[in-house]
Parts: C-alpha cells; structure tokens; sequence
C-alpha cells in the first residue's frame, strides 16, 4: 500500500529535491524505514538514534499528529497523506 509523503524544503535534497513521495508500508515506522531505503540519510535527520521521531520534527497523518495516535507504531492506509514538519523557532522578543 502506497501513501504519499510531504517532505520539508530542508530535506528535500535527499530526496532528489522532491516535495511528494510515494512510499509503502503500514506503519510509520515501515515507512520511515522504506524511505530511508530509497533515500538514504533522510531517516537520521528525522529520528534520533534510538528511532523516535526528534523533538523538533512533527509527523502528520491526514492532518492529525501521530504524536496524538500511535506514534511510529500508528497504522497507515493506501492512500494516507504524511507530512514531516520541522518546528520553526527564532525571532525577537519585544
């Protein structure tokens, strides 16, 4: 089963410079693994070194943050959206 993943400008170049992606699997987890296998890199820049996602990247699945489901363990189906989210921070305090 194939869901379409989003990717954020920052990673792009290890995706061939692509913003969508098609990608199998039926977990999270699977998928992050079978991007990682496609593009290789791209999975230490979104998971730490025991696997969870970093706290400066949200995951979305049809707009809800898996974060709230499952995390990497939550269930993906043919046709799912992901988005990968890297947090923005900066700017001035007034």
């Amino acid at each position: 089963m194939a869901v379409t993943v989003r990717i954020p400008t920052p990673l792009r170049k290890l995706t061939d410079n692509k913003s969508e992606i098609q990608i199998d699997g039926d977990t999270i987890e699977t998928i992050l693994g079978n991007m990682e296998s496609s593009y290789p890199g791209i999975k230490d820049r979104i998971c730490d070194e025991s696997g969870d996602v970093r706290r400066f990247i949200n995951i979305y699945l049809n707009e809800e943050d898996i974060r709230f489901i499952d995390g990497t363990g939550t269930t993906v189906n043919d046709g799912d959206r992901i988005a990968i989210v890297p947090a923005i921070a900066g700017g001035n305090l007034v």
